[in-house]
């Protein structure tokens, strides 16, 4: 399948137009919103989307495959409020991106190694973590600043007993353990009025931070900004301004996943520019993904992974839905589609073989290709 998305002016300097390309197993769903863009859902076997999951390279060790496999399993329950009646269909659609976890579906192109996480699944399958008995809700994130944190920390919520601050020393191997991003006042100053949060015109002498929250001075201008919104637009502008400085390159090498990868970073001054040193990448809460990678290393099995992040919870069998709705793209305005098999069909309607493309708008086009 190919589906592109409205087109839309960009200040960017190469700005590209976003398009979806992906393999889907089961069966695809897709409706007009009043918008006239089409969203798509795909129904599948629960265990079929797990193998779909693209949190962790396949070639890590196994163990850690492991863990993430159960922690994908049991999350996917807890945040579709999973009943726990075996062989029914999850009505509630999961996203299919990062705000709920990454699926991908069958890889395009095949990557290698994948049979590995296939195996990790496989060898899981039914396993999962409780909490008075409900599937717990088993958030994790890719690298720590050398602890994790409380889920009340930082969603706000009640705490909860399995996602308590644990100590982190095993995820050193991360590339993002360790990170230090040089922010020039001429650039940060056009990345944050892009933002619309500095003034046009007005230059960057000073950046402080205190707490959560930059200090920035300039020639007649001041601003006091949340941690948060500082990172969000350097984050979304300096890329797409400065391509090619942007994000910097991690220590390992290739660039980093996002200019400033996570909250944790100390600011320090250099001349005509302002150094941020951090550590980590991601919310900070629950298991580490690095961090298992290091502990599966060490020895430690999936079973001994997850006690730790997760107050000592071991995996349990647990019922499992028979088929879960993965809400895998939204907002696109047209979209190719192969049937991968025979028998395929659309609205009743059997499909051949071929090529078929749909378009929104008004109503639905459907035409061969």
């Amino acid at each position: 399948m190919r589906a592109t998305y409205p087109r839309v002016e960009s200040k960017c300097k190469h700005p590209e137009q976003p398009s979806l390309k992906a393999r889907y197993p089961g069966t695809l769903s897709i409706r007009r919103a009043a918008d006239g863009t089409l969203s798509i859902t795909v129904t599948l076997p629960f265990e079929r989307y797990l193998e779909g999951i693209a949190e962790v390279p396949p070639s890590w060790p196994m163990a850690a495959l492991e863990a993430q496999a159960i922690a994908a399993r049991s999350y996917a329950l807890a945040s579709t409020g999973w009943s726990g009646a075996a062989g029914k269909t999850l009505g509630t659609p999961i996203c299919a991106t990062a705000s709920c976890q990454v699926y991908g579906g069958i890889p395009v192109p095949p990557e290698h190694g994948i049979h590995r996480w296939y195996e990790a699944v496989r060898r899981t399958m039914g396993r999962v973590l409780l909490y008075q008995g409900r599937p717990a809700d088993t958030v994790y994130f890719s690298t720590s600043n050398g602890h994790t944190y409380g889920n009340d920390q930082v969603f706000g919520s009640a705490p909860l007993p399995y996602l308590r601050p644990v100590a982190e020393r095993d995820d050193g191997a991360s590339p993002e353990s360790h990170w230090r991003v040089k922010l020039p006042f001429e650039g940060l100053a056009t990345f944050l009025h892009a933002a619309d949060v500095w003034p046009n015109g007005k230059g960057i002498s000073s950046v402080l931070r205190q707490g959560s929250t930059m200090l920035i001075q300039g020639h007649g201008a001041k601003r006091s900004l949340d941690e948060s919104t500082f990172r969000s637009a350097v984050d979304e502008w300096a890329p797409c301004l400065e391509p090619g400085r942007y994000p910097s390159p991690s220590r390992q090498g290739p660039p980093l996943p996002v200019t400033i990868p996570s909250g944790w970073f100390t600011v320090g001054p250099r001349k005509g520019a302002v150094v941020l040193t951090g550590r980590g990448w991601g919310h900070g809460v629950g298991m580490v993904q690095w961090g298992a990678y290091g502990k599966a290393r060490r020895g430690l099995s999936a079973g001994q992974i997850l006690a730790y992040y997760y107050g000592g919870s071991h995996p349990e069998l647990y019922p499992e839905p028979g088929l879960i709705n993965v809400r895998v793209a939204t907002a696109l305005t047209s979209l190719s589609i192969v049937p991968s098999g025979p028998g395929a069909r659309l609205d009743g309607r059997r499909l051949g073989r071929g090529r078929l493309r749909i378009t929104g708008g008004d109503h639905v086009v459907v035409t061969p290709r």
